[in-house]
């Protein structure tokens, strides 16, 4: 969305401090100034203005309620006489907003809410609703995920980012664990794009097997990189379907699985000489400071060194990048956002009635954020095609030398 200016009237903020209503006000009058800034976008001029650049004229207004975590609140929806204008602040900030309240709604109807949720749900969307209606409302909101989470995958993403969250959801009367499974790629442009979300029991060999494998048959291709934490099951499934890929160890991961095994009054030392391996410039670093921690650690925190000896060699695969790219590319941080941003709704639901509610809540979030990563570069691919070109030429000249002999 493009940057618009806004002014908040002083009759606004004392309201700030009065809790939902100030803020649902302030919310209300900031989206409609962005509004009245769209129109005026979209007709090349503004009201009663006389120009040569003007593409329509003004038709009235629509109310229109969007119900948001700080209460509803009242657009007044610009129309033009042609019917043209249309403003993408519902489509692009409802989808979550709905899925995050329609989970709640499902849980007041189905018996299996808190007082919490049950208030926060009044406020939001009144006092009563029926089954029929939040059904209506769930199917509406679950072709628009299911468009976006299979959709076809076109072109080659060289680097693909694997990471699992792991929720709670009802199973009958029974409360189960969750795994949702997530992965992203970069593109050949350098954009960063989410590739599709699946959930299932457990994070396993066979999840992750049949992840990839629905990934591939909606079009995934040209995998190069790999960066995902090293579950078994996870590795083994990448191994499979991505052969010649390099897997990158993230790094985070194997900084948490090093302080787990170190003593508590080490951690800190230990954290500090370890991100001299895992951040060295070259391998000739790394393989020194590698050295000085197992000199340094091998009587203190012996299962600490055995851990970075082992995760070593995959945790700085990325070493064989140029180096712009190694900092953005060793560790899965790239996910840990959308991470935070589920994290930030599931704290309210607790328990998702179902695993469907789940995927909608999490699915149109994804999808937000997926268009939001489309409108920006994340990573500038020019040197990495030089260094893609120069790694084909060295490798034709080995097959000649090869053959020759």
């Amino acid at each position: 969305m493009a940057g618009y200016d806004v002014n908040v009237g002083k009759d606004l903020l004392p309201g700030l401090l009065s809790g939902q209503d100030g803020l649902a006000k302030l919310v209300e009058a900031v989206l409609n100034q962005i509004l009245e800034a769209q129109v005026v976008e979209s007709l090349g001029a503004d009201k009663h203005e006389r120009s040569e650049e003007r593409q329509g004229y003004r038709n009235g207004y629509r109310p229109r309620t969007l119900y948001t975590r700080v209460g509803p609140v009242t657009l007044q929806v610009p129309q033009t006489r042609d019917g043209s204008f249309s403003t993408d602040i519902f489509r692009r900030y409802q989808r979550s907003e709905q899925a995050f309240v329609l989970a709640l709604m499902e849980m007041v109807v189905q018996g299996v809410s808190t007082r919490k949720v049950n208030a926060i749900t009044e406020e939001l969307c009144g006092a009563s609703f029926s089954k029929s209606t939040v059904s209506a409302l769930c199917a509406g909101l679950d072709a628009r995920v299911r468009a976006f989470n299979e959709r076809r995958l076109d072109g080659n993403y060289p680097f693909l980012l694997v990471d699992a969250l792991f929720f709670k959801s009802r199973d009958d009367e029974r409360v189960v664990g969750r795994a949702a499974l997530i992965v992203s790629g970069i593109t050949e442009d350098g954009k960063r794009e989410i590739l599709g979300i699946r959930i299932g029991d457990t994070e396993s060999f066979s999840t992750w097997d049949e992840t990839f494998r629905w990934l591939k048959s909606r079009g995934l291709g040209g995998v190069m990189f790999v960066i995902s934490d090293s579950h078994g099951g996870l590795t083994q499934a990448i191994t499979k379907h991505f052969q010649g890929a390099s897997w990158q160890r993230c790094q985070v991961h194997l900084m948490r699985n090093l302080l787990s095994f170190s003593p508590v009054k080490l951690r800190g030392e230990v954290a500090a000489h370890a991100k001299l391996v895992l951040h060295a410039h070259d391998m000739v670093e790394a393989n020194r400071q590698l050295d000085v921690f197992i000199e340094k650690f091998g009587k203190s925190a012996p299962k600490a060194v055995a851990c970075l000896e082992e995760g070593f060699p995959d945790a700085m695969a990325v070493m064989a990048l140029p180096e712009k790219y190694r900092r953005r590319l060793r560790t899965t941080n790239m996910q840990e956002r959308l991470n935070e941003e589920i994290r930030r709704r599931e704290r309210v639901i607790r328990i998702f009635p179902n695993d469907e509610s789940a995927l909608r809540l999490m699915g149109a979030l994804l999808a937000e954020f997926n268009e939001t990563w489309a409108e920006r570069l994340y990573i500038n691919m020019d040197e990495f095609k030089e260094w893609l070109m120069k790694r084909s030429e060295s490798d034709a000249v080995s097959n000649v030398v090869a053959m020759a002999l």
